[in-house]
């Protein structure tokens, strides 16, 4: 059984697991601990626990349990005192604050959720995320990244303070890898969190999987302003490395009125540019036809957080089967 591992975390890494799990594949996720935004950050604050969004996502993604504990763990509280907090990321907490150690966390919420395929938070030492722009401005936790969309500056560094270690369990899976999936989702505060973890980028220089990049739909205002498709390849290759071996590339198309919501927030589709790739690309539709609307509880959300358009789960893994199974 091909033994396939996605990195990053949120909603794109989120669709990538949804759509995978119906194939015959040894999955595993290893996924981001640095998220410091919405519900997420709140409880990393006021409880001292690991953040649990990202490890959340990845759980519910990958579960097999009855719809309603998928649609709990997903479910967001709209109004009064836990408005904006998420059911799955409290009973996460919750688990930290009763359990041994965080690994014992992981597996109890994974036995509730029947999850299939193994779901690894890249650390489990506390740490922030920070990134310092080209004008010199430096800013601290993933939060406030997502937050600084008015910045024009392009990030010249992303680093962690303090600077951790990788679990075990992640190393050890990485070098069993027969396939590295990575994105989509957004590169500085999905992907490049769990490059810059001590021990993960040796580990997949060394390691025998065929890396499969996803590119993003539309840019990221404040991280990725006016990135082309060579912007996003350039910046995972100095984090990573080195170049994947395939790039899977969106040619279908987005409804208008998405596209003119996006370009409110100065967000365009990215552009592909990628001519000269020496890799394998693989140019297709993977966009889903729906549109993602916010819900009352997003109030509580920087809006420029919020994706309304994704990739399709399905066909991302059609194609990611093809690739595969070659």
């Amino acid at each position: 059984m091909k033994k396939i591992t996605v990195i990053g975390g949120g909603t794109g890494t989120f669709v990538v697991l949804s759509g995978l799990k119906k194939y015959r594949l040894d999955l595993g996720v290893i996924v981001s601990m640095m998220d410091s935004g919405g519900s997420t950050g709140k409880l990393r604050d006021q409880l001292g626990v690991l953040p649990p969004g990202d490890l959340r996502q990845c759980l519910v993604a990958l579960s097999e349990a009855p719809m309603l504990w998928r649609k709990l763990f997903l479910y967001r509280f709209e109004n009064g005192d836990l408005g904006g907090h998420n059911f799955g990321n409290i009973f996460i907490s919750a688990l930290e604050k009763v359990s041994k150690n965080y690994s014992e966390v992981v597996k109890t919420a994974a036995y509730v959720l029947k999850t299939k395929g193994q779901v690894i938070p890249v650390t489990f030492e506390k740490t922030r995320l920070c990134v310092e722009y080209e004008n010199g401005k430096v800013v601290k936790e993933e939060g406030n990244i997502d937050k600084n969309y008015e910045e024009k500056s392009r990030v010249k560094k992303a680093f962690l303070e303090p600077e951790v270690s990788a679990n075990p369990e992640a190393i050890k899976r990485i070098e069993e890898s027969d396939y590295i999936i990575i994105g989509p989702g957004d590169i500085y505060t999905t992907i490049v969190p769990v490059l810059l973890t001590n021990g993960i980028k040796n580990a997949i220089k060394k390691s025998r999987a065929k890396i499969i990049y996803i590119l993003n739909l539309m840019t990221k205002s404040g991280q990725t302003t006016n990135y082309k498709a060579s912007d996003h390849l350039n910046d995972l290759n100095h984090y990573l490395g080195c170049l994947p071996g395939v790039i899977i590339i969106n040619n279908g198309k987005i409804a208008p009125s998405i596209i003119d919501w996006y370009e409110q927030q100065k967000e365009h589709v990215v552009e592909n540019n990628l001519e000269d790739f020496d890799g394998q690309l693989v140019i297709r539709n993977v966009v889903d036809g729906r549109t993602f609307t916010k819900s009352k509880a997003d109030k509580f959300v920087n809006p420029q957080v919020r994706s309304i358009v994704r990739h399709s789960p399905q066909k991302l893994a059609k194609i990611l089967k093809e690739i595969i199974y070659a």
